[in-house]
């Protein structure tokens, strides 16, 4: 039988995920595992790493790939089954970026995890909600003026509709997601800047739903993603016993001071408001609301996410995409190095903090022997952030060369 073969990754700058300096070495991997770290160490094929950095595999804690910021017209002109094309391509994307683990924050469904588990199609590995849950006129309801329900994530069997009032219809829906596969159970606390119908600043849901959509949760030991801009609807959340809050842009004192005493953490999705400001100055069809909402907001949010970063509370990169184009998931470090992070805080949030959010410290997000093979090699300092995506040179999932 031949020997398993062991890879050297030599010359190398490596950043562990710890937040230390870079320190230059080697890595070796074997199985898909990291075997060993250090100086001088062999293998039976060798990458020549010079001139780079090497991370860990990176994290998006926030996405949504089967969306692809199309308007509305468009939207309604696509077969129902484009979405799954698309979804395709935009987890390459995500994977051309060094980005191999994902959590979807509502439209991936189990049959898309589970072809990139198989290799049916190349992409980071998945955690997935399948449906964002909302209460009727929430965040996620799709109900236009006209009557006209349209949503880019539509129900179909696999991933139930979300919309839900009241505790025992949220049970229901909860358990109907479970069922349908999710690996996490995504909630609206509070309205949106995408949504035309509702303010941003107003909570979403009452204590008693909360409490219910998180007992559901918590009885076959899956945590809770909050969507919530307003502080009302982060503090209903973080009594709830939410893990995470997405956005958090109106987070005060009281709320800062609950996800510290509860170990809760912020994925801020920082440059998807400037991204919206961005594209609508360019043309891109964004409704009017929408782009009011997001300027009203951008200053409040960034001042928000400083003040909670500085406090101490647990960061992780999320980025929204779908809303953004995909592939340009990594504009997210940079927009948190601005809100007030380090460059090497900043990857942190995307390699080892994300990792912890999603329950995977043990197996991803460092550097270290016996952790799993996920590596990017960036050229040059990858403390530098900015334009980090054009300086992937090769990406490794489990031990495996996919970009």
């Amino acid at each position: 039988m031949t020997a398993p073969t062991r890879t050297l990754f030599h010359h190398a700058a490596i950043f562990d995920g710890s937040g230390s300096p870079p320190l230059s070495g080697d890595i070796v991997v074997e199985r898909g595992t990291i075997v060993a770290v250090g100086q001088g160490l062999d293998g039976d094929e060798s990458v020549d790493a010079t001139g780079t950095t090497i991370l860990p595999g990176l994290f998006d804690c926030h996405t949504h790939v089967v969306v692809s910021g199309r308007p509305m017209h468009q939207m309604l002109s696509r077969p129902f089954s484009y979405q799954f094309f698309e979804a395709a391509r935009n987890l390459g994307l995500t994977l051309d970026c060094g980005i191999t683990t994902v959590r979807d924050a509502a439209g991936a469904d189990l049959g898309i995890r589970t072809a990139v588990d198989d290799g049916l199609i190349d992409g980071p590995r998945m955690h997935i909600s399948i449906t964002a849950l909302s209460q009727t006129g929430g965040h996620c309801d799709g109900w236009q003026p006209s009557g006209i329900c349209v949503t880019p994530v539509p129900a179909y069997p696999g991933r139930p509709a979300g919309i839900a009032d009241g505790p025992d219809h949220l049970r229901r829906e909860v358990r109907e997601i479970i069922r349908s596969g999710a690996d996490v159970i995504k909630v609206c606390a509070s309205g949106g800047v995408m949504s035309p119908n509702d303010n941003p600043q107003h909570a979403q849901f009452r204590d008693d739903e909360l409490q219910a959509i998180v007992a559901e949760a918590d009885a076959v030991e899956l945590p809770v993603m909050v969507h919530a801009h307003s502080a009302k609807g982060i503090k209903a959340s973080l009594r709830a016993g939410a893990r995470s809050i997405e956005h958090g842009t109106y987070l005060d004192d009281e709320a800062i001071e609950m996800m510290l005493e509860r170990g809760a953490w912020l994925v801020p999705t920082l440059h998807v408001v400037q991204a919206v400001i961005d594209a609508a100055s360019t043309g891109t069809a964004f409704p009017e609301s929408t782009v009011r909402k997001a300027r009203e907001i951008q200053s409040r949010h960034r001042e928000a996410f400083g003040r909670a970063a500085a406090a101490g509370v647990r960061i992780a990169m999320g980025t929204d995409s779908g809303v953004i184009p995909h592939g340009s998931n990594l504009r997210e470090l940079e927009a948190m190095v601005a809100g007030g992070l380090t460059p090497a805080e900043a990857l942190v949030a995307a390699t080892s903090s994300a990792a912890k959010l999603l329950g995977l410290g043990d197996q991803l997000g460092m550097i270290e022997p016996g952790k799993r093979a996920d590596l990017v090699l960036i050229d040059g300092d990858a403390t530098d952030v900015a334009d980090l995506k054009q300086r992937v040179r090769a990406v490794y999932k489990d031990g495996v060369k996919v970009r």
